[in-house]
């Protein structure tokens, strides 16, 4: 794009002074962005980033850092565990728990054939672990049948043939089902599984806030058949980086050193965990607010001709919705439509999309999202629909 240039004469002085018109239209129409791709995208805020700069730090390695020992605390307080460890992912967090379970290689662990551990983790449990993964169906709610996982536990009288079953995991929310809430009368039924076959339970709980905020359980009951959970700071919590994973002493304690062999063993986290515990802080209350938009975004969309949302689905901050047959667009295109009005989204297949609210999105950007979706569906604009 070429650039203008105006001549201004100055009262004061004798000198031209230049203006770049292009940087100064550039400047007007910039926008802000709503970025609905996922609830990692949030910015540290500003009293994360006020905390950050003045978190007292060590070796966390040595464990020295009193920062992280402050996160780890609370982190165990609240989900009702002895001990915690700060991890820089919730990938790393799955794949040291699912290890300190299934020490022995070989060994296997049932989990949902549509859970993130399955899909979405490189297939670390069996590449780095030696851990056979047995996938047992989803259901459309995130549960996995009680009796499919029972008849998926391998016979130990068996064991010539077959890996030996150690370990099963759940997610809750689960994402892959639209954020889907997993409820304590049926992790309690798994617990009962696990403790009459001697295995172990893992809970994937990366937004296991939004499913206690959202069935209105403290999250230490969700968790209380576990024996270890896997908690994502970054996601609807806003923090900027890390997770936690919690379970008895001897779990964490085994867990620290897989945590180093992996290369997670970093320094002065306290940096880091200074903004996980402002978003323990300030954040935890927002998910309510976070579930109301979605629903809000979930039912208007709906309204949408060519769109389709099955709202019995949206239980916390996930919606996915369908392009119809027939449309003229496709999910990729309008996501590509969005990006030029500044939304972001997520295209899940060639006529599926995933939207997913968080903090930073407003009330208002919601509308203004609905307006720009039904006027690329439709041609049609919303009244209200200005930002």
């Amino acid at each position: 794009m070429l650039s203008c240039l105006i001549l201004l004469h100055s009262n004061k002085i004798n000198s031209p002074v230049f203006f770049n018109i292009s940087s100064i239209q550039a400047e007007m129409v910039t926008a802000r962005t709503i970025d609905l791709r996922s609830d990692t995208v949030t910015k540290p805020t500003e009293s994360m980033r006020l905390a950050m700069s003045k978190a007292e730090v060590d070796d966390d390695v040595l464990i020295y850092d009193p920062t992280a020992r402050q996160l780890e605390n609370e982190m165990a307080r609240i989900t009702g565990k002895e001990a915690a460890l700060f991890v820089p992912s919730g990938t790393m967090g799955n794949l040291i728990s699912v290890l300190v379970h299934c020490e022995i290689r070989g060994s296997e662990v049932i989990l949902g054939n549509n859970s993130h551990i399955h899909i979405y983790e490189n297939g670390g449990i069996s590449t780095i672990g030696g851990v056979h993964p047995r996938p047992v169906m989803n259901n459309d709610d995130g549960t996995m049948d009680i009796d499919l996982i029972q008849s998926a536990i391998r016979n130990p009288n068996f064991e010539i043939c077959y890996p030996k079953t150690r370990l099963i995991c759940l997610e809750n929310s689960h994402a892959n089902t639209g954020g889907r809430c997993l409820s304590v009368q049926y992790t309690d039924r798994v617990g009962e599984i696990v403790k009459k076959h001697g295995l172990k339970l893992h809970i994937d709980g990366a937004r296991i806030f939004n499913a206690a905020v959202a069935l209105g359980v403290p999250v230490h009951r969700l968790v209380q058949a576990a024996d270890s959970v896997s908690v994502c700071l970054s996601k609807g919590l806003g923090a900027p980086v890390g997770s936690v994973i919690v379970g008895t002493k001897t779990f964490i304690d085994r867990a620290r050193i897989l945590r180093k062999t992996l290369g997670g063993g970093m320094r002065q986290v306290g940096i880091l965990c200074a903004a996980a515990l402002v978003a323990l802080q300030e954040n935890v209350q927002k998910l309510a607010i976070d579930h109301n938009n979605a629903k809000t975004l979930a039912e208007g969309l709906n309204k949408i001709k060519g769109l389709s949302v099955n709202l019995t689905t949206v239980e916390t901050n996930i919606v996915y919705f369908e392009i119809l047959e027939g449309s003229h667009i496709t999910a990729l295109k309008l996501g590509k439509i969005m990006e030029d009005h500044g939304i972001l989204l997520m295209p899940d297949s060639s006529s599926r999309v995933r939207i997913v609210v968080h903090h930073q999105v407003s009330a208002s950007d919601v509308q203004y999202t609905l307006s720009c979706i039904k006027q690329a569906m439709t041609g049609v604009a919303d009244e209200n629909g200005d930002k």
